[in-house]
């Protein structure tokens, strides 16, 4: 059995020396004598791999001093809550700009907690694009403006912020540790980790420290960012196996040379990927905008959809998993994480033009 090319936008690839590094240690982790997943995350060896893990994650990102790192359970769709409990009172406002599925999932869900304004929206265009910044309608007094930087159902990807507005909340999700990010433009950032981080089921979350003192509402300690916080994210029992791989991933992106290095080698895979659909004569296309086509998921459709089936079969046969676009695009869709080389994307690229080949 072989080990195919993985495309699945998320759960995505993870690197395969992390995962041969995971298998090694699976019975027996150093010296604990245990594997990771059985020893107490109370244990110093635990909290020693707890701080490391940090330690990278700040190295990584060049995370400024006066912002705590949380390693948190829920996925990024529980944040969609527990952002406007932590940090907008039930009757103010907080932005929100609509680039795709995602944020619009993320505002409906706060529009139960406080006054969910929509400050842009590219509905209308069918989320092809980002409305343009200086359109942006933000609310006096907001608690926060939300940005989704990477939408992995639509393809569109963006980083242009406006130059004033309420603290900038960003999903990162499907983009972190993708490129280059200057942290300090924002007020929090937060990602699942089955993207570019690890397994899924541990939530990483960078919050500035002053949106830590916001009390808009009492909660309880379990849903409190600030108790997570003082706590070091062992308020409760972590995730400890996912926060471990995560530990290995970020210790694998300094040895990739950090960030400009993968920011330069997914620039490359996507570009060639783009290129091949663009030069398809039609036979391929993506609708995005140009300026804004994702680098971490590209949705393609072909000219009729009953060549989906085919396709999707020949790629499995050729070794190549998890095409198949999102229902509510349709078509195909190559996520291109960092764990998704440029050696994936070749053999893509040389099967969609053997298929149109046959077909076209």
């Amino acid at each position: 059995m072989s080990r195919a090319f993985n495309f699945s936008a998320g759960p995505g690839a993870l690197p395969e020396p992390v995962l041969r590094q995971a298998q090694q240690e699976m019975l027996e982790w150093r010296d604990a004598r245990a594997s990771v997943m059985e020893i107490s995350h109370r244990d110093k060896a635990f909290i020693a791999l707890a701080e490391s893990a940090e330690a990278s994650l700040r190295e990584i990102l060049a995370i400024p001093s006066n912002y705590k790192v949380l390693f948190l359970q829920g996925g990024a769709t529980a944040q969609f809550a527990l952002l406007p409990m932590n940090l907008a009172a039930p009757d103010q406002a907080a932005d929100y700009v609509l680039t795709g599925a995602w944020s619009e999932k993320a505002a409906k869900e706060a529009e139960t907690l406080c006054t969910a304004k929509v400050a842009a929206s590219s509905a209308d265009a069918n989320f092809t694009t980002v409305p343009d910044v200086a359109g942006w309608t933000l609310s006096e007094g907001a608690a926060y403006l939300h940005v989704t930087p990477n939408e992995t159902i639509h393809g569109v990807e963006f980083y242009e912020l406006p130059e004033r507005s309420a603290p900038v909340i960003a999903d990162v999700s499907s983009t972190i540790l993708s490129r280059p990010l200057d942290v300090s433009k924002y007020g929090v950032l937060y990602a699942g980790a089955q993207k570019n981080i690890g397994p899924s089921g541990i939530t990483v979350m960078i919050v500035r420290e002053d949106l830590l003192e916001r009390k808009p509402r009492a909660l309880p300690q379990i849903l409190s960012y600030k108790a997570h916080a003082e706590n070091q994210s062992m308020l409760n029992t972590p995730p400890t196996f996912g926060w471990y791989v995560a530990a290995l991933v970020f210790d694998w992106v300094k040895a990739q040379g950090g960030l400009a290095a993968i920011g330069e080698r997914n620039r490359r895979k996507a570009e060639k990927l783009y290129a091949a659909i663009d030069g398809s004569g039609g036979f391929y296309t993506n609708q995005v905008d140009p300026r804004y086509r994702s680098w971490m998921n590209v949705p393609f459709v072909l000219p009729d959809e009953k060549l989906d089936a085919p396709f999707l079969k020949g790629a499995e046969a050729a070794g190549m998993l998890g095409l198949k676009g999102h229902r509510a695009v349709g078509g195909m869709r190559a996520s291109i994480y960092n764990a998704t080389g440029e050696a994936a994307v070749d053999v893509l690229i040389e099967y969609m033009r053997e298929f149109q080949r046959k077909n076209g």
